[in-house]
């Protein structure tokens, strides 16, 4: 969903030139291979020289093992592996295995040096073992992804 889109004629370099915004509340869990989060938002460039700024804010993530659980979440564009996020470590209750559930946020300047529909997602798996979550909180909260055009 395009939420502002400014003509980019004669606009100086740095000047944001669309927003745009993707967003999910599905609970998702993954073991040990990287499964889709199903948060995703779409961008075309309107210029080559365009930088993309993706801001991730992944809510409700939690790690479900028996000592120390840990996420391991990347971003991608298309199929590429652009950032990953540092491991977030979550703690659990040895008795229940009930995990503690927080958010995982990034921020990663790309250039994807193209004029073409581009699309950034983010993939995550558990680490050490165990079942890891994204948007399993009580809450109900929505994570998102905002894309920002950049005028190279």
């Amino acid at each position: 969903m395009a939420l502002t889109k400014i003509g980019d004629a004669g606009m100086p370099a740095g000047a944001v030139l669309q927003v745009v915004q993707g967003s999910t509340a599905t609970s998702v869990s993954a073991t040990s291979s990287y499964v889709n989060t199903g948060l995703t938002a779409s961008i075309t460039p309107s210029s080559t020289s365009s930088k993309i700024l993706v801001m991730v804010q992944q809510q409700g993530c939690a790690a479900a093992v028996t000592s120390t659980g840990c996420i391991d979440m990347k971003l991608q564009r298309g199929t590429s592996d652009i950032h990953k996020f540092a491991l977030a470590y979550f703690y659990v209750n040895p008795d229940d295995g009930a995990g503690f559930r927080a958010g995982i946020s990034a921020t990663f300047l790309d250039s994807p040096s193209t004029t073409s529909a581009t699309a950034y997602k983010t993939v995550f798996k558990a680490n050490n073992g165990g079942t890891s979550y994204v948007q399993t909180d009580n809450a109900n909260s929505v994570s998102t992804i905002t894309l920002l055009e950049i005028a190279g």
